[in-house]
């Protein structure tokens, strides 16, 4: 079996994009930064998500069955930051950190994302210390702009060749 070291040394060689997993209304807002994003379908349009169980994101998900991604810009590395705990904020205190404001489907929205798709949960299953969750999208918010990705341990920009 592959050691834990090797296979962060090899995840990190996969740029992703830097995404927010929130869900949660008034005070139960919870968000986590994510690599861990990806489509499922698009009939019907859907997305899968992991969040280690651990946290008030996963807890907050499984009570609610909604979950929000939140793709974050090149210039959004501090909200990124914030997400992952790297300022010390927690809980409901990360959303101090930006603009943010509710979608139709009841879940955070940052204002400022280059897309925010709002899902219900359709399937979840444990996978070691994580939850996977497969989300129906339900709502969508787009705007212009450039990706924040994450590679080798560094948040980066895409660069135009």
């Amino acid at each position: 079996m592959l050691d834990v070291a090797t296979f962060r040394q090899a995840m990190g060689l996969f740029p992703g994009a830097v995404t927010l997993i929130t869900t949660g209304e008034g005070d139960l807002r919870r968000g986590i930064t994510a690599t861990a994003v990806c489509s499922v379908t698009d009939s019907p349009p859907s997305l899968l998500v992991c969040v280690n169980r651990k946290t008030g994101t996963c807890q907050e998900i499984q009570h609610s069955g909604r979950f929000s991604v939140q793709l974050l810009s090149a210039d959004q590395t501090d909200l990124a930051l914030c997400f992952a705990g790297a300022t010390g904020a927690t809980g409901i205190g990360k959303f101090d950190a930006s603009d943010w404001i509710t979608c139709p489907a009841g879940l955070p929205r940052l204002e400022t994302a280059l897309a925010s798709l709002s899902c219900r949960v359709t399937s979840s299953s444990e996978n070691g210390s994580h939850m996977v969750f497969i989300g129906a999208i339900e709502d969508a918010a787009l705007r212009e702009g450039e990706a924040l990705i994450y590679a080798r341990s560094r948040f980066r920009r895409l660069e135009t060749v």
